[in-house]
């Protein structure tokens, strides 16, 4: 008995709401795109013969991009032939970023900041579907857990919201505008005949952070610097608090630069690698977890002899991935009929994530940005 919701049968779509809980000053940009993903390369030795019923599966993602398969192996897309009454199979991933910049000993002043998007992906053979059913449900969707966000951008052209209501038990209710979805995806099947799937961006959106309970790594560095040698000591401790489902931090780099003429490395534990040429020292662990060693908990140890002595602290960068889970804690339901979530999927990565020191020498901070950021 809302005072404006959506029509779940109709072809016309409601006018499209203002943001939800946007401002215009918001640090997200509001650029929403919309694409479609290549087909995946395959094995010719693996190839064999789809039929119509075969359903896609998705088999993973990388920065919002789908990358579908089948349980064997396609030529091409999938047919997906489908009855008026069938259920149509979406999918959806939520990938976030959390920048994180610790400022000395000090948790205080750790700052953590997380944006993220939602994307809904759908397979090729849905175009036919809705050319021949030309007014399908309205694919209708809540986001939960939504009072985690501060900003939310829905895509303008695509994304309806009741702003007149409040947000029932912790969600927000959207819905798509159809013409306008199935009107997208018929230009892009016809400038991508080979995707077995199609992008749609949705959603951007900023998370509401508590400082260094936000982090999912946790980060103390301490130098002594002397004008033969300099000791570097990096401890770090995993959080799992701060995802909605603790999971392993995949791929850690360390990466720090080291000046004062490194001529030597000394008692370096665990073993890194040392560029000489960029006079950067590496460490690379493959994952950190409440399974790991000490709970997660560590240390990075390194001695470099110097000839130019004594080095200054530099900015320590850290980068990590991690799958099945997020920052933010909001996950997507499904709020009508004629649709099917075929997979949901999380992930977020570490964007600019550093340990900034005070350059006394210079008196301002020296500001370092991992190369693969």
């Amino acid at each position: 008995n809302r005072p404006f919701s959506p029509p779940i049968h109709s072809a016309s779509p409601p006018p499209i709401a203002p943001l939800a809980r946007a401002e215009s000053t918001s640090s997200i940009s509001s650029t929403n795109s919309m694409s479609a993903a290549n087909t995946p390369t395959v094995s010719k030795e693996l190839c064999v013969s789809v039929s119509e019923n075969d359903q896609p599966s998705l088999v993973w993602f990388d920065r919002g991009k789908f990358y579908l398969t089948f349980e064997g192996c396609s030529r091409g897309p999938s047919p997906l032939t489908m009855g008026a009454q069938d259920t149509l199979p979406v999918a959806a991933a939520f990938t976030e970023t959390v920048n994180a910049f610790f400022k000395g000993a000090d948790p205080s002043k750790c700052v953590v900041k997380i944006i993220g998007e939602m994307v809904l992906s759908f397979p090729a053979g849905i175009t036919r579907h809705f050319a021949n059913n030309p007014s399908p449900a309205v694919l209708t969707f809540s986001i939960t857990n939504y009072s985690r966000l501060e900003h939310v951008l829905p895509n303008p052209q695509l994304l309806c919201c009741d702003t007149t209501t409040q947000a029932k038990a912790d969600a927000k209710d959207f819905w798509v505008n159809m013409p306008s979805l199935i009107s997208h995806l018929k230009k892009v099947a016809e400038q991508k005949p080979q995707a077995t799937y199609y992008n749609v961006d949705m959603l951007k959106y900023q998370v509401s952070t508590n400082g260094l309970q936000s982090a999912p790594l946790n980060l103390a560095v301490s130098w002594r610097c002397e004008p033969t040698s300099t000791d570097l000591r990096i401890d770090y401790k995993y959080n799992g608090e701060a995802m909605s489902t603790p999971m392993a931090l995949n791929n850690v780099q360390f990466l720090i630069p080291i000046d004062g003429g490194v001529s030597k490395l000394q008692a370096v534990l665990p073993p890194a690698v040392w560029n000489a040429e960029q006079q950067r020292i590496l460490w690379k662990i493959p994952d950190i977890s409440k399974k790991s060693e000490n709970g997660g908990v560590g240390s990075l140890l390194a001695r470099f002899q110097l000839t130019e002595g004594p080095s200054k602290p530099a900015p320590l960068a850290v980068q990590f991935t991690s799958e099945g889970s997020n920052l933010s804690g909001c996950d997507i339901e499904l709020a009508g009929p004629g649709y099917r979530f075929s997979l949901v999927k999380k992930r977020f990565a570490a964007g600019q994530f550093l340990y900034i020191l005070k350059d006394y020498t210079q008196g301002k901070e020296r500001v370092f940005t991992h190369p693969n950021a």
